[in-house]
């Protein structure tokens, strides 16, 4: 018997987490032909919300916020964009979204996606600034084994433990 997996929602604020976020972003971009694994750490010791490859090797990176206070004093996202080809804001629907129309998140280069635990929607596409070739080549091989390796430690904990 399949279960729907819990979720963080307040049922006093019906307010999303994170993860309810991430859940329904990655629905959407399967459907879009995205892969995306969540956590990934980056180079300068930054952490991506959610990275996803596409069939080209496109990559995309999704930043999370789901409180205002997160989303104004986030001072590192732009450090993000050396390691995608595409930037995307998300937040869960009924945000207050409109900062994220301000300069200071650079609308004309990033994408605005609104999400629930179970869907999401691009509100805003996000401009494509291609990777130079070693830098994506350094990144998708990063994607790559760190993919392989929660798939290996799904199936084995004991296989990567100390990696």
């Amino acid at each position: 018997m399949l279960t729907t997996p819990p979720s963080c929602l307040d049922p006093a604020s019906d307010t999303l987490c994170a993860a309810d976020v991430a859940r329904g972003v990655t629905r959407m971009l399967l459907r879009h032909e995205l892969t995306a694994i969540g956590e990934v750490p980056l180079d300068g010791g930054r952490r991506a919300d959610l990275m996803a490859i596409d069939a080209r090797g496109q990559l995309v990176i999704v930043e999370i916020k789901v409180s205002r206070a997160d989303l104004l004093g986030d001072a590192k996202w732009q450090d993000y964009l050396a390691h995608c080809d595409r930037f995307y804001w998300a937040v869960p629907a009924g945000f207050d979204a409109s900062p994220i129309d301000g300069a200071a998140f650079l609308p004309e280069r990033t994408g605005l996606i609104v999400a629930d635990r179970y869907d999401a929607a691009i509100v805003r596409e996000a401009r494509t600034d291609p990777l130079p070739a070693h830098v994506r080549k350094r990144c998708t091989l990063a994607f790559a084994r760190r993919a392989a390796r929660r798939l290996i430690a799904a199936h084995d904990p004991e296989a990567v433990q100390g990696f």
